[in-house]
């Protein structure tokens, strides 16, 4: 189960649920500082006007704003060899489409990338992490409009400029496939009914009363944004990679019943094949026209659209994988929580305490599938267990955690031994921060612990967790050592 000996460890954090200083130095409002928090029974709430008597989480967050030279240092005490972490677009251009880029923005950003090259880690840059401009959102719908490709590659070229040579791996959109899902109308795309911003009452997340007609659309224009944007990529710096990034939730048929066969191969291509064939072939996959003309979605194609997307193919995939979900036809099974969807629950599966089953055999599994499929290579950009960490003594002794992820990097050895062209692997999250998908802080992730919790107090102090020299030891022996 050897590594290759230029694999790529490292962690995974992004700007909205790490950053704070949502107001500091010239940043513009983005659509999560309208997002309140929220716990595991209390879903977060979208409202169109801020509160300031509310918590909104992304406002201070863990305050790595003010915090990344002390945050970065004990990346690379753990030996780091790279960093995904994202630009929030609102920082560069706080409109969105602003003539001239912030210039305190793109400073705070290069100074983020000089500390990771002290430690020798290389930053994987994410140019858009579920957190677009809220003007977009208001004068363009988000990318319902194809106005926004033109703002987005703009401001994609703009950093792939001011940056080369300090960034040479780029992510183009969080999690693209999740355009496909009810709550990433807003979340993924930056789509609103235009009735909810004049609406004083709080709106669940995913009831933002968009057709999956305007999804569609807006997602059309995000493969094209992400096809224009790795040209331009190439065209700036032939030294630059660029990958997309899938949010990735693997399904298995409940029973071999050909009708769950058949159900869990159709959600399968639907949620996690769709995208991944668009920006990595090139083109439609033929099933999806099928899908689209049962569901009466018709997408708008212009010209020159099929030959873009054919020309801006990625360089590599990436990838989140959590968990794994059961799919049936069958009423009345038990379903389970899970990464913004849920499924059917696996008998031979244990879950978190979030209700995500955790399933490491399924990551070797969604390896070799991805591989067999697309031939280029892949990289893990997300993977790790929340759950709720108890400080003792000052200290924080989270063996379950180690033991999850043993058990992950364990399946990724065995997938490279099966042949699988796997280059790197960054945890979510190596520090604590906000839970993207609950608001809570009392959900943990990291490595190091922050002093932070979800009524808005706390010191921010790190603490290192027992996962922390776990991991250390993890990267020092290049995956050899997982006691």
């Amino acid at each position: 189960m050897a590594f290759p000996k230029s694999f790529l460890w490292g962690g995974a954090i992004s700007a909205n649920q790490c950053e704070g200083g949502w107001k500091e130095g010239g940043k513009g409002l983005t659509i999560q500082d309208f997002v309140k928090g929220g716990t595991a029974s209390k879903p977060r709430m979208f409202t169109p006007v801020i509160n300031e008597n509310e918590y909104y989480p992304s406002h201070n967050a863990i305050d790595f704003y003010n915090k990344y030279v002390e945050d970065i240092a004990l990346l690379g005490e753990m030996g780091f060899k790279c960093f995904r972490m994202s630009i929030s677009w609102a920082r560069i251009f706080p409109n969105g489409d602003d003539l001239e880029p912030n210039k305190e923005g793109l400073l705070f950003y290069e100074n983020i990338f000089l500390e990771c090259k002290k430690y020798n880690i290389e930053p994987i840059v994410t140019l858009s992490h579920f957190d677009i401009p809220w003007e977009v959102v208001k004068k363009y719908n988000g990318f319902l409009s194809r106005e926004t490709i033109d703002i987005f590659v703009k401001y994609s070229k703009t950093v792939m400029k001011y940056y080369k040579g300090k960034v040479k791996y780029w992510l183009t959109f969080n999690e693209i496939n999740f355009g496909v899902l009810e709550m990433g109308a807003y979340k993924s795309l930056g789509l609103i009914n235009k009735e909810d911003l004049n609406s004083k009452e709080d709106i669940a997340k995913g009831d933002l009363k968009v057709s999956m007609q305007e999804q569609i659309q807006a997602l059309h224009h995000q493969f094209l944004a992400s096809a224009a944007t790795v040209i331009a990529a190439h065209e700036i710096d032939p030294e630059n990679k660029v990958g997309c990034m899938i949010g990735h939730i693997t399904q298995y048929p409940l029973t071999c019943n050909p009708k769950d066969v058949l159900e869990c191969q159709h959600k399968d291509r639907i949620l996690n094949k769709f995208s991944g064939d668009v920006v990595v072939r090139g083109e439609y996959p033929s099933y999806i026209f099928r899908w689209m003309e049962e569901n009466n979605i018709n997408i708008e194609f212009k010209e020159g659209d099929i030959e873009l997307l054919k020309a801006g193919v990625v360089d590599f995939y990436s990838f989140s994988y959590y968990m794994s979900n059961c799919v049936s036809v069958q009423e009345g099974v038990e379903k389970v929580s899970g990464n913004l969807m849920g499924g059917v629950k696996n008998p031979y599966l244990k879950a978190s305490e979030w209700g995500w089953q955790i399933d490491p055999e399924g990551l070797r599994y969604t390896l070799n599938d991805l591989w067999d499929r697309y031939r280029i290579p892949l990289m893990i950009v997300e993977n790790g267990l929340g759950a709720p960490d108890k400080v003792e003594n000052g200290k924080i002794h989270d063996t379950y955690r180690i033991d999850y992820m043993r058990d992950h990097v364990k399946a990724m050895g065995e997938a490279i031994a099966d042949g699988v062209d796997l280059i790197g692997y960054t945890s979510w999250a190596p520090i604590d921060l906000v839970s993207a998908s609950t608001g809570e802080m009392y959900k943990r992730y990291g490595f190091i612990y922050v002093d932070r919790h979800d009524d808005g107090t706390g010191d921010y102090k790190r603490i290192r967790k027992d996962s922390f020299y776990w991991y250390k030891k993890v990267i020092e022996t290049n995956g050899e050592d997982l006691d």
